[in-house]
Formats: structure tokens, sequence, C-alpha cells
């Protein structure tokens, strides 16, 4: 069995930014080798996205790249798309995130690359896909976040649409990338031929709009903006207490009679306008003051025990501080720490993924531009000679 799940797998990176680059480095903490390309002197955006840094390193590009072997080649020459090809012969994955038609444009379209390698899996992320009249439109999160409606249901009448505190819908592509390569990978296990995989921020955004979305196509009513409310169980919300706010998520009328009971409350539980879930819906407003107006007298901390220890899901609203000195958090080890040649020792959110027989490993620091292009390119048969003419005329 292998020490890693994927290891012998060999990705080529062309991806930026976020989406892409948070989908390899979840293949690389899963064993892949990645080769993060980048043009000479770094193509990578979010290498300059500070502060804060690490030294001279953004904690924005530290989030997604560790795991990664650095080369520079510049694909609009033709010696750089000599280079990429030879890469890809003995390559299993292709990642990009070009504009629509930049890779066809190069000569390096999954066809042709296929050609090189038949059993490549090519996987392309853009905004809004290869087909259809906005596939040349550039895609950024915060603009599919509005166009996707999850702006529409997310904020409250008072504060307008808001987005996501994070850059969602690139993390949730990521993460549809990573389980279509792998997919690919299995299905080509079987017939030993690669394929093409078109992943669009827009897509994967209406996607996660799960229940929402489900909800409208059922109804054919269109949501408001939810706050912080469920738009189909109540109370499943955030309440106020004496020192801050809590959630609190109420999944059928049992719980809801068990929290009455504990709010002190438990004719509630037997009022016909809050009995069952639709009744609570059609009061929800009228609940939540009455809620409100007990929780508010004590402590977040107060609720929080009393609740768990009566099996009532809920949990204090945390600073991000809070949440690293949280004693689950620190008991799963999602902080880790990595040393880097030019930062130091740098903090890292771990990854997420608990395997038994084949636990993700950190073995490489997030790279600088180009730092492994030497070694890469000698390892794929080049000599010293080709490497010195290469940077000579900026190819490398």
């Amino acid at each position: 069995m292998p020490d890693s799940a994927l290891e012998g797998i060999k990705v080529i990176d062309l991806s930026r930014v976020l989406a892409g680059p948070y989908c390899t480095m979840i293949l690389g903490d899963l064993g892949a080798e990645v080769i993060k390309i980048e043009a000479p002197g770094g193509s990578d955006d979010t290498r300059a996205w500070g502060p804060p840094f690490a030294g001279d390193v953004s904690a924005y590009y530290l989030c997604a790249n560790r795991n990664k072997k650095a080369l520079t080649l510049n694909l609009r020459e033709e010696a750089g798309r000599r280079i990429l090809k030879t890469l890809v012969r003995d390559a299993d994955v292709l990642i990009h995130n070009f504009k629509t038609g930049t890779m066809e444009k190069w000569g390096l379209s999954y066809r042709e690359l296929s050609a090189e390698n038949p059993g490549l899996v090519y996987c392309g992320i853009s905004g809004y896909g290869q087909t259809g009249p906005y596939r040349e439109l550039p895609g950024y999160d915060f603009v599919i976040q509005a166009m996707c409606g999850l702006m529409s249901v997310t904020g409250t009448a008072e504060t307008g649409p808001l987005k996501v505190g994070v850059a969602i819908t690139d993390v949730l592509t990521g993460l549809y990338a990573a389980v279509a390569i792998q997919a690919a990978l299995l299905a080509r296990a079987h017939t030993g031929a690669g394929q093409e995989i078109d992943l669009s921020l827009y897509d994967c955004a209406i996607s996660a709009m799960v229940n929402v979305a489900s909800n409208y196509l059922i109804s054919g009513q269109i949501p408001g903006r939810l706050g912080n409310k469920h738009p189909n169980i109540v109370p499943y919300q955030t309440f106020r207490a004496a020192d801050g706010e809590l959630a609190i998520a109420v999944g059928n009328d049992r719980q809801f009679r068990t929290l009455c009971r504990l709010l002190g409350m438990p004719e509630l539980a037997d009022d016909e306008r809050f009995a069952t879930n639709p009744r609570r819906l059609e009061h929800v407003e009228e609940l939540e003051k009455r809620i409100n107006a007990v929780t508010s007298t004590r402590p977040r901390a107060h609720w929080v025990n009393l609740f768990w220890k009566s099996g009532i899901p809920s949990g204090p609203i945390q600073t991000l501080d809070q949440v690293f000195r949280d004693p689950q958090v620190v008991a799963r080890g999602m902080k880790i720490d990595m040393r880097h040649p030019t930062a130091g020792t740098v903090p890292l959110v771990a990854s997420p993924i608990k395997m038994s027989a084949t636990p993700v490993s950190y073995r490489d620091h997030p790279p600088a531009a180009g730092e492994h292009t030497d070694e890469i390119l000698r390892a794929h048969g080049f000599s010293e000679e080709e490497i010195q003419e290469w940077r000579r005329c900026g190819v490398i």
C-alpha cells in the first residue's frame, strides 16, 4: 500500500489565485506530485495580495500553495510550450484557469495535449465554462456570488445583499475540481483514457444553492434575504446572550420541546403557534422575541453548556482567535506549522481530511516562483546548456 492516497500521481498546475491552487493543494496533501507553473517572475496575483505577509510571502498565497514544486515557463514562447508538452507526457493531470480560448490559442488544448498523453486528465476552470454566451467573460468570486443567487438570500432587509466573508465560490469550485479529477483518474483505471473536465465557478455556485434553489424550483417563490435564519426550519438562527450571540439549530419538534424546557418556557411547546415546525415558520418573529427575552439574561457559555448537555445543537459565534484556541480545533490538529526558507516558521490551516491508512502529509512549503525550475527540468532530461539558454532568452 502506498504511504499517501495519491502517491505516484503527477499534476501540472497552470492555475492561479484560489480555485485551481486550492484544488491542487488538496491533491498535494493527498500525496500527488504537483508542479506549479507560472510565467517568469511569478504570475500568481496572490503573491502580492497583502498585508499581512510572513517575511516576503503573502498570507493569501500561503493558504493554498503548500506541497508543490515551482517552475517558471513562458507559454507565449514556442520553446516554453515545447517544454510543457514534454512535462505532460508523463503527467496524470493538467489543471488551468486561463480565460476561455487561451490554451487553444497556444496549441495547448485538450485535443492537442491528449495526443501527447492519451491518459491525461485535463481540467479547465473558468468563470462561466467553455460553452454558453458568457464563456469569454472573466470570472471573479464576488461577481459570481452576486449572479448565482447567493447574495440575494444573504443579509437582511436592512443590510441589503451581502457576500459571504470568504471567496466561497472559488473554494467550492476547487473542491468540485478535486472530486472530478479523482473520479476521472478512477475512470482511467478502467478505460486507460483520460478526459477533459470543464468546470465553471457559476455552475458550482448554483449547485451550492442546494435547498434554497430547490425550494424555488418546487414552489416558484423567489426567496428573500434570510439573514441568520433558515428558510425551512425554526428556530435555526442566532440569538442574543448577555455577552454576545450564539447559534441555535433546532431540527425537529422533539428538540424544540427540550429547548423550551431548558429556557424555562415549557408552555411554548404546547402553544399551537409553535407546536410544529410549519407553524413556527408562520410565527417566527414572535418566537424569536420570546426566546431572545430569555437568552439575553445569561452569558453564552451558560446556554451553550446547558444545551450541549441536552443534545441541542448550538454554539457561540467565535472570532478566529477563539477558533484556533478552541479545544476541539486543537485536538483535531487544524493548525500546522511549516518551515519556509524566507518566512521562517509559518502557521497554516491543516487539511480537514483524516485517513487511517494513507494520511495527508505536509512535505513542501509554498514555493517561491520558479524555485524548483532547474531541478524539474533536469529531472525531465534537459541539459544545463538548454536550461541556461532558456533562462537567457526569458523562456524560464
